[in-house]
């Protein structure tokens, strides 16, 4: 489950919500055993959002000023990129920049 929070649903076609399936192996990867979350932003970017990708992503990562939680926690405490996803498993990321 995916969440979009601090307006960033408007980045991937006004849905604050995505329940999404990947494979728990992905054929030809790099990914030692199950996919992590430096899939997933990629994943993101090149599947789900829908507009402008300099506001969501930086590199292979979210860009600074958003929040990413893994299961309610800061993703700083979970790993960041290198956590391995796992069934079940909600991301939720929250802008922190607001206009004004």
């Amino acid at each position: 489950q995916l969440t979009y929070r601090g307006g960033l649903h408007l980045l991937f076609s006004q849905k604050p919500k995505h329940t999404i399936h990947i494979p728990c192996q992905i054929p030809q990867s790099d990914l030692p055993e199950a996919p992590d979350m430096r899939y997933l932003v990629r994943w993101l970017k090149e599947n789900l959002l829908s507009e402008r990708p300099e506001m969501f992503g930086e590199g292979d990562s979210v860009r600074p000023g958003i929040l990413v939680l893994i299961n309610d926690a800061d993703w700083e405490l979970e790993g960041e990129l290198e956590y391995l996803l796992k069934d079940g498993d909600e991301v939720v990321f929250i802008s922190t920049l607001h206009g004004g």
